[in-house]
């Protein structure tokens, strides 16, 4: 692939892919219904290239985007949400008040929109015609076959409008795009797909539509389908090399179904239009072949759907819709992505850092704020003019650049140029009550500040904007956790009444057992009584974890863990098993087994186990309980506990419990046994593992170790 020229690759940051005021307008009408759902939002944005280049560039952006990417409109808009997507129509449709005078007129955004959309449409029905697997891919390399196309006429202007112009019936038009401008719009489209970080398949649909038919008869599936749909869309007598793919292509296509498939797409882009208002020319599917001689800026044509945008934004301040957005996001995290993203969708500034006023107001810091170059991070710039023009700013209250500066810049400066790879920087202080709440690091090269300049005082009252929105969410925050401290407060009062008056009755249950105990022989009911008094401490220690006023669990000690399943089979044996016609099995060691563990918590997974056993198993099922010493895993020394039934086995959500032990607010849903013994697993260093088998039974193996270990995770 060939580097991209700087203006070019300017122009796609900047991401000033015009879009038609129509669909515009009707987005920011659907997202300011309630009931309008994210699948008609997405047919909405799916209808126009350049809003969909900005949908996918926002929420595939590395602050947004977790895991795989998104390449799935609505998928897209369900990561945003609909606020972002409602300040996303906001700014595009204030930009275009800024950008009346644009290099391109309503004419050629028209024109480049219904091709777009018509390929886009071929795509979708060839896909569905070869049975090809993903056709919302296709129609999405489709819809942006000839995104680079419009980039560079917002990039170079009338020579390349003039360009398309004279090549529109030239099968050349590549190898003369590119000895003319260094590059093709194939080429800029594939790299802007690329650039995102989307799948290289629909990069490749976009970077081959015009290749030869012998050279896309060697390509995959999707460029193929892109091809003919971009085939399709043009005066198909003048394209021989159609039958060609058709007659060769692995598709298994014929030439009927793709008419009757061309037919049906024309004629669906038109009722599009017509459902928008947006009108194309009489000879649809043609392309326009030539450029109307540029208006004088006080002559740029405004349709009745620019005037209508001007009327519901008109009567309130240009940034107010943003200011009512960022009001109601919830986490200062939330308000720094949408500050962001609605700087470069606003003022094409792709490049922003955010630094922070700290407690005492004497610094700024980037340590709170993430999505950034590690740079910001560890810096900590004094309230010092003299310092950094970042701080003279915010102390001069006012919008300052190194555009504009006469004398040597700090080092300082400098640096974080860099690390915004930016020629030098616009800095935009956040103030809010006569206080410091951060600045906005802006980099940018010289020809963007140009560009900038007449904004300044729009710039100057988004920095106030996107300081109230952070110091109302950071005191909402400070108010939340001063009412969770208070209900903490309360909670613990209470909490220690009731280990109060939990306490009384165990404690009198206890001094009654002692008693009891004294009086009868020594055989095997006083054996069960002193596991009995155990267990009741057991309780209360657990009750008293309520309140950190009683003591917390004891600390790991040697313990014999033979005599700890024997005292429990003792106990619980018959209530759990016996009673209910399961047969219990027993392999356990005759001499004592130490093991350096907590002995409440291995009480408690022992019992959630065979209490989760036992209620899953009926009469007449099996449970074994055995005990291997002398295992050794990743050269450290275990004892294994096994517990094996041919019960009806466990479901892999179950099973997960263990492993992603989560709370649980009804303590009667099955597995909240198993999410504790997860917990309490950890804690101990103790490894499980668990198979299962529906309807064949469970097996599950704690490998507990023999010396005192760290807890997993930390």
């Amino acid at each position: 692939m060939r580097r991209i020229p700087e203006s070019v690759q300017e122009s796609i940051d900047s991401g000033r892919i015009p879009s038609p005021p129509e669909i515009l307008l009707r987005l920011m009408r659907t997202v300011e219904d309630e009931q309008a759902t994210m699948g008609e939002l997405a047919t909405i944005v799916e209808q126009d290239p350049g809003l969909a280049s900005r949908i996918l560039t926002v929420a595939n952006s590395p602050a947004l985007r977790r895991g795989r990417e998104l390449k799935n409109l609505e998928t897209c808009l369900l990561a945003l949400g609909t606020r972002l997507v409602r300040s996303l129509a906001t700014c595009l449709s204030i930009q275009r008040l800024f950008d009346r005078n644009s290099r391109l007129d309503g004419s050629d955004v028209a024109d480049f929109w219904s091709h777009s959309l018509l390929v886009g449409e071929l795509a979708r029905s060839v896909a569905e015609l070869v049975e090809y697997p993903h056709p919302d891919d296709a129609y999405l390399s489709g819809l942006l076959h000839d995104i680079g196309e419009l980039i560079l006429r917002s990039a170079i202007g009338e020579p390349y409008c003039r360009f398309l112009s004279n090549s529109a019936e030239n099968p050349k038009l590549q190898a003369e795009e590119f000895q003319l401008f260094g590059t093709t719009h194939a080429e800029v489209g594939s790299w802007l797909i690329d650039h995102w970080g989307l799948d290289s398949v629909l990069a490749d649909g976009v970077a081959f539509h015009h290749a030869s038919a012998l050279q896309i008869l060697t390509a995959t599936s999707l460029p193929q389908i892109i091809w003919i749909a971009q085939t399709l869309s043009t005066d198909i007598e003048k394209s021989p090399e159609l039958g060609v793919v058709v007659n060769h292509s692995s598709l298994k296509l014929s030439m009927p179904a793709l008419l009757t498939a061309r037919e049906r797409s024309i004629e669906r882009t038109r009722q599009i239009a017509d459902a928008l208002g947006i009108g194309i020319a009489d000879e649809f599917p043609k392309r326009r072949a030539s450029i109307p001689a540029p208006l004088p800026d006080s002559a740029s044509p405004v349709n009745a759907a620019e005037e209508d945008i001007t009327a519901m934004l008109g009567g309130m301040a240009l940034l107010q819709p943003l200011q009512q957005d960022l009001f109601q996001l919830g986490s200062d995290t939330e308000v720094l992505l949408a500050l962001r993203e609605s700087a470069r969708i606003l003022f094409d500034l792709p490049k922003v850092a955010i630094l922070l006023a700290n407690e005492k107001g004497d610094a700024l810091s980037g340590e709170k704020v993430g999505a950034q170059p590690d740079l910001f991070r560890q810096l900590s710039i004094p309230m010092l003019a003299s310092r950094s023009l970042v701080a003279a700013a915010v102390i001069g209250r006012q919008v300052k650049t190194t555009f504009e500066q006469t004398e040597t810049l700090p080092l300082l400066d400098l640096q974080v140029a860099r690390a915004l790879s930016a020629d030098g920087l616009l800095c935009i202080p956040m103030l809010a009550r006569n206080r410091a709440i951060g600045v906005m690091i802006c980099g940018l090269s010289e020809k963007q500040y140009g560009r900038l300049q007449r904004r300044v005082p729009w710039l100057a009252n988004f920095g106030k904007i996107a300081a109230i929105s952070l110091d109302s969410v950071i005191e909402a925050n400070k108010h939340r956790q001063q009412v969770e401290e208070e209900l903490a407060s309360q909670f613990t009062s209470h909490a220690r009444q009731i280990v109060h008056e939990a306490g009384n009755p165990l404690g009198i249950i206890k001094s009654y057992l002692k008693i009891l105990e004294r009086k009868l022989p020594e055989d095997g009911v006083r054996q069960e009584l002193t596991v009995l008094t155990e267990e009741i401490d057991r309780v209360a220690n657990i009750v008293g974890h309520m309140t950190h006023a009683i003591r917390g669990s004891a600390e790991a000690g040697s313990i014999d863990l033979v005599g700890v399943l024997n005292d429990f089979l003792l106990l619980y044996a018959d209530t759990l098993f016996n009673s209910k016609g399961i047969r219990i099995e027993t392999t356990l060691p005759q001499a004592p087994l130490s093991i350096q563990i907590n002995r409440d918590n291995l009480k408690q997974i022992v019992l959630n186990l065979w209490k989760n056993a036992s209620e899953a198993l009926i009469a007449g099922k099996l449970i074994k309980i055995s005990v291997s010493d002398n295992i050794i895993h990743d050269g450290a020394s275990y004892v294994q506990l096994r517990i094996d039934d041919n019960g009806p086995g466990m479901p892999e959500a179950t099973i997960q419990s263990f492993y992603r032990p989560k709370p649980i607010s009804d303590t009667s849903q099955r597995g909240f046994g198993l999410s504790v013994v997860g917990s309490l697993a950890k804690k101990e260093g103790i490894l499980i593992t668990c198979r299962s088998q529906i309807g064949a039974g469970t097996s599950i193996a704690l490998l507990i170790p023999k010396t005192r270990r760290p807890a997993s995770g930390q």
